[in-house]
């Protein structure tokens, strides 16, 4: 099939020139030869066919453009033709004579004549084969030429005279295989040139009826939507992406590889279900190569631990990831034997650290056995595992009382959307061969052993080493071969999905001494394998794999040996090397299957040379437009520039090859690529056509000229390549894979443009400009567009050489996924309304990390390239630019980002040397222009330069070939411009001197010339306000394509020293807006508007820079015609120029006034203290002094408190000046030193707002009831909690007395507990009923908002699904969202949950007692209130240098002290009213009513509960913690009353101390460790600012209780009753009330609240009270109007524990509260009592009766009958210290004992937390004794017993004693399902029975695993109290008192050896009777033969003899 087009004549040209043609269908297009000098008909005659392999399309259009051509600019379009071929494609052919359009879409006088064929000749041939370009017919030497510059350089042709008429010689058609017509989609109206659409060019603060204006201008030739136009962003480099030129990219540093700080820590819990019997497990805990062991506890297999274990690590983050983390259970472990593996459980550590809040919390792992996959689950273990890095911080659920988690199913430790059922698997990584190895050895010895052997070896003796899960396999070692051959596979055995995510690969050189990595390849599980439903197992491959690292050359200490490990980014290629992966699940069940881990190496069969595609010559071209900056340490030598790409252009240190191929060897300038055989191949593949064009023998050029660089400036240096630039081309043979690398450029660029629009919506909202959701919508369309466009052009090429299976299945599922994400988006873009911009923004945020995951190939196909810059033949620094972003595609779309783009690229050292400062300077800047493509798509290499140029190439021996590419380009077209950049000012810039400021200035560059503005001394936020001019900027190429895309500005900003370099602080980049000089100066481009940019350090930010940039042609007319500049205004600043009026600023007069309150902790300055401190406050130039403080020490607060200034401040808000504050000491004779500086970057939320008079908070019109509700009848969830996300539970008061007083009654109920009439006692409450009753409120709160928000995800991902579809939210086909299926399972477990809850929770709510409630917070009471920051503020003193590490966290070291006050501003003049006020005072200007600051005497309480997760400090893995108290000067240590070897210890402690505000208002709580010897350790502290507490309007002084009580557990705390307190704040805030009225009602201000009258006393007496109205009012004053703010609740907070050693990382938490009560006050009652509850003694007395159908074990010696000796064994303690045995019922021949035996167990229980309390000595050595809580759970067990062996175990059974099924009444009805189906059979808690009675089932686990029923027991369980137990004592087995019967044993249980007649005549008579006659009968006959033959013979002889 062909299309034919015959282009005739074109007519009534306009004019008189050279015209050429273009022709394009289906994406490629074909160039006519250039007519010269034609004038209005331009006859072409001229033939072109396109091969097609599918059918045209009726809707496909053909496409002809005119142009006028010119040699120099770029051609000039006439007009266009297009035409749909709907008729074409019916009849076949076609003329057509019409007229063309213009760019605008109207006609002009041309025409044009056509004759169009479509010929389906045979309609065989499904693709266009590459032969058909190729073998051009006719062509008379067999040689076809490239025409690369027939139209760029305007070497004209002739005619072209031996071609074909049949094809066009111009622009050789460069398309492999097209799939279906896939340009069928194009647009008619998208044909706008670059050069017409302004709209990069607007300023930056577009309004929003401009862009529609703008819109409506573009849409003549774009269409465009508003929503999709740009708006300038922060940083405007970022959005002006445009055609010639790609964006620089601006962090520098190498991010990986840098080590960080991470700490994880696991808590072992308990483990069940162990498979073994009587076993004596100990947990093991392995990170890497630390490992950790548990106690051991003794024969059980549900061991209880909870022992906690803390790993830490220094490494960089990749190296931690991929740690494997190893659980493993080891039985009977002890000092001599290490015991035996029972199942390990791994993961790494990257896993854990993915999960939300980077960790799993009471999850269950389960084991399995490594050795024996076939055996299944080997048991469960419960553990926490949290990782913690620098700066996580890791909420930690609160310690809820463990229901759900014994489900063990549900709570798998399996990170989301892994199954719960893993199954084995079996992964092959084959290893096939690699290429182009490093020399690994010194020469020496080669030349040496040469000289000797005479054999020339490779020197490198390569082995490759996989490592996975924690295992690693290794291939043999193929000894000297620089591409060596293994054919092997490594084989891992490991579940499936594994917790694992990375392989490692890795090709190591075997030494003799050490063998050292040569190159490593990670590769990710995630990205080659998809776990949905049309999911695929791991695959990959066979696929060639590049591995970088250090440069090439050897040296015997490789400095860079990290890189080579695969750490940080390689700079060099090293090898590449064929592998596979493949997955194969097993069959566990099958038996031929090999039961063991261990990792196999087995040989594989050779790979055909095609298997990886077809090997295809690739051309790379590089010109160097520039290179500036470069390090004045290198600007001496000669430098020049490398490129390499692998191997090929290496010419120091690329592999020389094996001497086979002279040819090719001299055409890769010495870089090996291929082996042997392949080369030799290819040589015949290129012969034919190299020889006859003389190809073959193009040498690469592959680095620059050296050349002398030549000064800019005092840094930097630049390189003269003015108008002659150097280029350089490489020849590389690569396996064709294009095409990966094509669909992950299309999805890239669809996440760029993505990206950049996002970052946009971000600045709209940022700067608050309207309509931030039309760019967002913006956004969606062009997402949802673009992921169309994938799913169009991604399916081309199926069938092409060497696709792997993973290409396929990878195309398939990107394709899903971008056509969900597609119809997501359209979605949503629906969605999108003006207050859902932020949560829909989120949502696309994470479409974006879809994209760039799918974006990224897991198999590489060619190499990246590296620049390196050469002096002196030693490599400098390095720039790596991945080869996908430089490769070329006809399909715009696949282009590479950077492809034909000048890139700006900052070299930088390499490895380790580029971390730091290091890192941070610019070793060079080049501006770089590359493209890579196929060499027979060569024509277009140049097509993406600067026009205006010429090719200079190098000098030639052979004849007239053109197609050479260029040495050097020379531009003979140049513009001269002036830039001109306004400099306005910097903010938040990092601190660079120990002052803890900077002297700042800021260095500009542009093109090779640089300047400097002014240095501001001491200063983090300069305003330079300065215009730097820069003269006669020469720029070569086109004037029109220099205004679209000027290069870019560096703006660097360093601090000034007085000796030595200036220290750099941060770079930034610009793009100047352009004027030519044909253009007007003036709206809506000039003048330009200042911006911020962001200034960055490394790749941390530091700072931002407020500048505009502008440049401007300098036309014929010279300077005068630029705009003038206005000379400079400022005397002062002499020769300085200003920026000019137009681009800074509007100022208007504002008045800031300041509240000076005090300072706080000043450190020393210099080794003196701080005596006379003194504030200064400075913004914009004007400032204030606030008084000075007398002495520092005596009183820290400032005598003025309000002082103010005014100040000249830009209208607009973002541009206001940062304001600083500044603290100097005032030492004799007037000097001063600086102690420290904060600078506040936005004054924001200091502008003072009036209140708003309309606010409804302002109505008087009539009194407003607040709706309280009266039924305490509903509890919990239905009132109490409202359920919203960021309020905490609210507790409705309860009116209704009556019902109260019933419910009181009532002892609080603890699960499972009845109410029992005796103990009615409210005595029984304590406050820990109350802090438990709490905590579990907390609990139900955060589950019940984790519930509503799955359900609002899942509600969400239906709608989604549903409209995205229009079908049933049932049978959703949207795969894209995988968290669908997640959230449906999640709440699906929920719902399990819940109704296995329901029950439970409702009789748990209806029965149990009201129990007043406090809050507990999960964080701080500070993070909860900001900070108390409501009036007064803290401002946190700076000095010395800021850290250089990446995270701000050492920014605490540079904190030397706090300043407190605030600020207020607002513009003048003022309004009137607010002056007016009644009582304003005037000095206090805006800070009315406000507290004075004289020193006050506090006594402040503070109360410790309980510590939790405390870090180990001793090296058993425990601590013995106490706590310290500072404040000020005095200290509590409660050193005494440490807690041994706990980390979870509770204090209940309540410490009085005195202080005084303001000199002691810092709190410090610590914990530390007790040790015997030596300095105890300090654990974790935390500091809470008392003084914001104290004077807060949120009165965080003493929490506000729920309810008022005068007595009980439930006291009022604060020495002022609930009506003073009203009164007190009703006369602060002005207000009218309270007013008490009848009937339980009170108004305060215009609010009427309601609320009970009467209260008890102790006697139970009523009387009449207001305290609960005033409470009332106090719990809902934040609906009080104006003043009105959340009193603080009694509570409790929760802090993180810190430790100055490790920074940032919490070191455990500790809950407490703090009271504060002023002295001048009342005094305060006792503290409230909150000491540990102490356990209660109990006794369980156990009898066991009888057991029943226990197995049999032993078979009889003689009789071989079974039987058992039974006993029972029990205990109740973990440990079995307490063990008891029963006597034992011998010989039992039915399994039924009868022992009539008592055990009795005291223990001490802890009823609020049901655990046991055991205290003993953790070992001999102990010091003391150790408290542990274990769960109560009694543990029965059956064994025979043995004489002299082992006794043998039979079953056991544990039963938890709160939670147990009830005994069955006879052994019949007891079944195995007693134990099994537990959670379905009603349980009893004996601490409610009392006493049972009953029969259980015995259970073990046969060989598979089963549990069978092993026996039964019939036992009698009785608790009493200890007091009890006393009065009624028992003895232990049948002993006084009360003794038992003895048990009635039958017969048969004697012992044999005690009757032993007794026992023969048993024996004898019953059994054996016919036995032992037939036994006698058999003895006599055979002694009867006996006799006969030895008698025989003598009788023979007699009667022989006859004697």
């Amino acid at each position: 099939m062909a299309l034919l087009v015959h282009l005739k004549t074109v007519r009534d040209l306009r004019g008189k020139g050279d015209r050429i043609a273009k022709v394009t269908f289906r994406g490629l297009s074909f160039y006519t030869r250039v007519l010269e000098n034609c004038e209005d008909e331009a006859r072409f005659d001229e033939m072109f066919r396109w091969p097609i392999a599918s059918r045209v399309d009726e809707n496909e259009i053909l496409e002809l453009q005119v142009f006028n051509y010119s040699k120099i600019f770029t051609n000039r379009v006439i007009g266009t033709f297009r035409m749909v071929l709907q008729k074409v494609a019916e009849e076949g052919q076609l003329e057509v004579t019409d007229t063309l359009i213009d760019d605008n879409n109207t006609a002009i006088r041309t025409s044009v004549t056509v004759d169009i064929k479509y010929t389906t000749m045979d309609g065989t041939v499904g693709v266009w084969s590459d032969g058909e370009f190729l073998d051009v017919p006719g062509d008379p030497e067999g040689t076809f030429q490239f025409e690369t510059d027939s139209l760029l350089s305007g070497h004209s042709h002739g005619s072209g005279s031996g071609v074909s008429p049949g094809r066009s010689i111009h622009g050789i058609p460069t398309f492999r295989k097209a799939g279906k017509g896939v340009f069928s989609a194009m647009k008619l109206h998208k044909t706008k040139s670059s050069r017409d659409d302004h709209k990069k060019d607007e300023p930056a603060t577009l309004d929003m009826e401009d862009l529609d204006r703008k819109a409506l201008r573009l849409g003549g030739f774009g269409g465009l939507d508003p929503d999709c136009i740009s708006l300038a962003s922060v940083t405007a480099v970022t959005t002006n992406v445009s055609n010639k030129r790609s964006k620089p990219d601006i962090k520098m540093e190498p991010s990986s590889g840098r080590h960080v700080d991470y700490q994880i820590s696991i808590t072992v819990v308990e483990a069940r279900q162990l498979v073994g019997l009587n076993m004596d497990p100990v947990v093991c805990v392995e990170i890497g190569e630390d490992k950790k062991y548990t106690s051991m506890k003794e024969s059980t297999n549900c061991p209880y631990y909870n022992e906690y274990f803390v790993f830490d690590f220094h490494v960089p983050p990749d190296v931690m990831f991929d740690k494997i983390l190893k659980l493993s259970v080891i039985h009977s472990k002890n000092l001599l034997r290490s015991g035996t593996l029972v199942g390990t459980f791994k993961l790494d550590v990257g896993t854990v650290y993915s999960q939300p809040e980077h960790q799993f919390y009471h999850k269950w792992a389960m084991l399995s056995d490594p050795d024996d996959i076939t055996a299944g689950c080997k048991g469960y273990i419960k553990c926490d595992i949290a990782v913690v890095g620098k700066g996580d911080n890791i909420k930690t659920p609160h310690k809820a009382n463990e229901t759900d988690e014994d489900d063990i199913e549900g709570n798998l430790l399996l990170p989301e959307g892994v199954p719960l059922e893993r199954q084995w698997a079996r992964f092959y990584v084959k290893i096939y061969r690699a290429e182009g190895l490093p020399k690994m050895n010194t020469s020496i010895m080669a030349n040496v052993k040469k000289a000797f052997i005479g054999e020339n070896r490779d020197l490198v003796d390569p082995y490759v080493q996989v490592v996975f899960a924690g295992q690693r396999g290794k291939t043999s070692v193929q000894k000297s071969s620089y591409e060596p051959i293994w054919n092997e596979q490594v084989v891992f055995t490991e579940m499936f999905p594994p917790l694992c995510k990375r392989i490692k690969v890795q090709i190591r050189d075997s030494d003799k001494v050490n063998d050292v990595a040569i190159g490593t390849h990670f590769i990710d599980l995630r990205k080659i394998a998809n776990d949905g439903d049309k999911g695929f197992l791991p695959t990959m491959g066979p696929a060639w794999v590049n591995m970088y690292g250090s440069t090439r050359h050897y040296t015997l200490i490789d400095e860079h040996q990290d890189l080579n490990e695969g750490l940080g980014e390689g700079v060099s290629f090293r090898a590449r090397l064929l592998i596979s992966v493949a997955v194969e699940i097993l069959d566990t069940t099958s038996t031929e299957i090999v039961s063991s881990t261990e990792v196999q190496v087995e040989p594989v069969s050779n790979i055909s040379e095609s298997a990886t595609g077809k090997i295809e010559e690739f051309f790379l071209f590089g010109s160097f437009l520039e290179a500036t900056m470069i390090d004045r340490k290198i600007g001496d030598k000669p430098i020049s520039f490398e490129v390499t790409i692998g191997n090929y252009g290496n010419q120091i240190d690329g592999v020389s090859k094996p001497t086979a191929a002279k040819k090719k060897k001299k055409k890769e300038g010495g870089g090996g690529g291929e082996s042997d055989e392949e080369e030799s191949e290819l040589i015949q593949q290129n012969s034919s056509e190299d020889e006859a064009d003389d190809d073959g023998d193009l040498v690469s050029v592959s680095s620059t000229p050296p050349m002398k660089p030549v000064i800019t400036d005092r840094n930097y240096f630049h390189l003269p390549y003015f108008e002659k630039k150097p280029c350089i081309y490489i020849k590389s043979w690569w396996q064709d894979q294009r095409r990966r690398l094509y669909n992950s450029n299309i999805m890239d660029k669809i996440a760029d443009k993505m990206e950049e629009g996002l970052n946009d919506v971000q600045e709209v909202i940022k700067t608050e400009k309207a309509y931030p959701e039309r760019r967002l919508r913006g956004v969606l369309e062009e997402l949802s567009t673009g992921c169309n466009r994938f799913v169009t052009l991604a399916n081309k090429d199926q069938n092409q050489a060497g696709r792997t299976k993973l290409d396929k299945e990878r195309l398939k599922s990107c394709m899903r996924e971008m056509e969900s994400m597609g119809q997501q988006a359209k979605l949503i873009r629906s969605q999108v309304k003006r207050n859902t911009v932020r949560d829909k923004l989120k949502m696309v945020q994470n479409f974006l990390h879809r994209l760039r995951f799918l974006a990224d190939e897991p198999q590489h196909s060619i190499p990246d390239v590296f620049v390196w810059m050469m002096s002196n033949n030693k490599r400098i620094a390095y720039a790596r630019i991945p080869s996908k972003d430089i490769l070329y595609s006809i399909v715009d779309e696949e282009t590479g980002r950077d492809c034909g783009k000048v890139k700006a690229v900052f070299l930088r050292l390499p490895g380790k040397k580029g971390f730091g400062p290091a890192g941070w300077t610019v070793q060079a800047k080049m501006e770089i222009y590359l493209w890579l493509g196929l060499n027979k798509q060569r024509k277009d290499f140049l097509s993406g330069l600067p026009n205006g140029f010429e090719e200079n190439k190098a000098p030639r021996t052979s004849p007239c070939l053109q197609s050479v590419p260029p040495v050097s380009l020379v531009y003979n077209m140049k513009q001269v411009f002036q830039l001109r950049a306004h400099m306005y000012q910097a903010r938040s810039l990092f601190a660079a001197d120990s002052s803890g400021l900077s002297d700042p200035f800021a260095r500009v560059f542009f093109s090779t010339h640089s300047q400097v503005t002014e240095v501001l001394s001491e200063t983090l936020c300069p305003t330079w306000d300065q215009l730097l001019v820069f003269e006669d900027v020469e720029l070569f190429g086109e004037a029109g394509e220099l205004r679209d895309d000027p290069p870019i500005i560096v703006v660097e900003v360093y601090d000034q020293d007085t000796v030595g370099k200036a220290e750099f602080i941060g770079r930034t980049f610009a793009k100047p807006i352009t004027k030519m000089c044909d253009e007007h100066y003036g709206p809506p481009r000039f003048p330009p508007q200042l911006e911020y940019y962001q200034i960055y350090r490394g790749n941390s930010t530091a700072g931002d820079l407020l500048a505009a940039f502008e440049l401007l042609q300098i036309g014929q007319g010279g300077r005068a015609e630029l705009p003038p500049i206005d000379g400079p205004t400022d005397s002062e600043r002499g020769p300085i120029l200003p920026v000019p009026m137009g681009i800074r600023p509007i100022l208007s007069r504002y008045r800031i006034e300041v509240l000076f309150w005090g300072l706080r902790d000043l450190k020393r300055v210099n080794l003196a203290l701080v005596d006379r401190p003194r504030v200064d406050i400075e913004c914009a130039g004007r400032g204030v002094q606030s008084a000075l403080i007398q002495n520092y020490k005596k009183n820290p607060n400032f005598s003025t408190l309000v002082k103010w200034f005014e100040v000249d401040l830009p209208e607009n808000e973002l541009l206001h000046p940062p304001l600083n504050v500044r603290v100097v000491d005032c030492r004799a004779f007037g000097r001063y030193t600086l102690v420290g500086s904060h600078a506040v970057t936005s004054l924001r939320r200091f502008i003072y707002s009036p209140p708003d008079k309309t606010h409804n908070n302002w109505t008087s019109a009539g009194d407003v009831t607040v709706n309280m509700d009266a039924d305490p009848s509903v509890r919990k969830m239905d009132t109490v909690v409202k359920l919203d996300t960021t309020s905490d539970a609210v507790v409705k008061v309860d009116v209704n007395e009556e019902k109260e007083e019933k419910k009181k009654k009532k002892k609080k109920k603890k699960k499972g507990e009845v109410e029992e009439d005796d103990e009615t006692d409210e005595s029984m409450l304590d406050w820990w009923s109350k802090y438990f009753a709490s905590i579990e409120t907390l609990m139900e709160i955060l589950r019940a908002q984790e519930a509503a928000l799955a359900e609002a995800e899942e509600r969400e991902d239906q709608e989604i699904a549903a409209e995205g579809a229009d079908i049933k939210p049932d049978d959703l086909p949207v795969k894209g969202s995988k968290g669908k299926e997640k959230s449906r399972d999640k709440s699906r477990n929920k719902e399990k949950k819940k109704s296995h809850h329901a029950g439970e929770e409702t009789e748990k709510h209806s029965s149990k007692p009201k129990v007043d409630e406090l809050l507990v917070y999960n964080k701080e009471l500070e993070a909860e209130y900001d900070n108390f920051e409501d009036w007064l503020h803290t401002f946190n003193l700076y000095r010395g240098k800021a850290g250089d590490d990446d995270e701000a966290a050492l920014d605490d070291d540079r904190i030397v002290g706090r300043f407190k006050g605030s600020m207020c501003m607002y513009k003048l003049p003022l309004s009137e009213e607010i002056t007016r006020e009644v009582g304003f005072d005037p000095n206090m200007g805006m800070f009315q009513s406000i507290p004075h600051n004289d020193p006050i005497n506090v006594l402040v309480r503070v109360f410790v509960v309980r510590a939790t997760d405390l870090h180990p400090a001793d090296v058993n893995g425990k601590a013995d913690p106490y706590v310290v108290i500072k404040l000020g000067k005095s200290e509590l240590k409660d050193k005494e009353n440490y807690i041994s070897k706990q980390l979870n210890p509770v204090f209940g402690k309540a410490f009085d101390m005195e202080a005084t505000f303001p000199m002691e208002s810092m709190l410090t709580v610590s914990v530390y460790d007790w040790d015997l010897v030596g300095t105890d350790d300090l654990i974790g502290e935390t500091k809470i600012d008392l003084e914001n507490r104290f004077y807060s309007k949120h009165r965080a002084t003493c929490g506000i209780a729920n309810s008022y009580s005068v007595h009980g557990y439930n006291v009022w705390r604060d020495p002022m009753k609930p009506s003073q307190i009203l009164a007190k704040l009703c006369k602060e805030g002005k207000l009218d009330g309270p007013h008490y009225g009848p009937g339980g009602r009170v108004k305060v201000a215009n609010r009427v609240f309601m609320g009970a009258t009467e209260i008890e006393d102790e006697n139970g007496l009523k009387k009449q009270t207001d305290e609960h109205l005033a409470l009332t009012v106090l719990k809902h004053w934040e609906e009080i109007p104006r003043v009105g703010c959340k009193l603080i609740p009694e509570h409790v907070e929760t802090r993180p524990l810190l430790n100055p050693d490790h920074p940032g990382i919490e070191q455990g938490r500790i809950e407490m509260w703090v009271d504060m009560f002023p002295m001048d006050m009342p005094a305060p009652g006792p503290a409230i009592d909150i000491s540990p509850r102490k356990p209660k003694k109990y006794e369980l007395r156990v009898i066991i009766w009888n057991t029943d159908e226990v197995i049999l074990e032993d078979d009889d010696y003689f009789t071989g009958e079974k039987s058992s000796d039974i006993f029972v064994r029990g205990w109740l303690k973990g440990q079995q210290e307490d063990k008891q045995d029963t006597d034992v019922h011998y010989h039992s021949l039915t399994g039924e004992g009868n022992f009539n035996w008592r055990f009795v167990y005291p223990f001490d229980y802890l009823m609020a937390e049901e655990k046991i309390v055991i205290s003993k000595k953790e070992s001999m050595f102990s010091w003391d004794e150790t408290e542990y809580k274990i769960p109560a759970r009694l543990t029965l067990q059956v064994w025979d017993a043995d004489h002299f062996s082992a006794d043998d175990f039979l079953g056991a059974i544990e039963l938890d004693l709160n939670r147990f099924p009830r005994g069955a009444k006879t052994a019949k009805q007891c079944s195995i399902n007693m134990v099994q189906n537990q959670a379905e059979l009603p349980c009893i808690s004996i601490f409610k029975q009392k006493r049972v009675k009953g029969w259980w089932p015995f259970v073990a686990r046969d060989e598979n695993d089963e549990m069978e029923l092993t026996g039964k027991v019939e036992a009698e369980l009785h608790l009493m109290s200890a007091e009890e137990a006393e009065k009624s004592p028992v003895g232990l087995g049948r002993n006084e008192p009360d003794p038992l019967e003895k048990p009635n044993r039958p017969d048969t249980t004697f012992l044999w050896f005690l009757s032993p007649l007794k026992a023969i005549r048993y024996l004898v008579c019953n059994r054996y009777k016919w036995l032992i006659i037939k036994m006698i009968v058999a003895l006599l006959l055979l002694m009867m033969l006996g006799l006969f033959l030895y008698s025989m013979p003598g009788y023979l002889v007699k009667k022989l003899l006859g004697a």
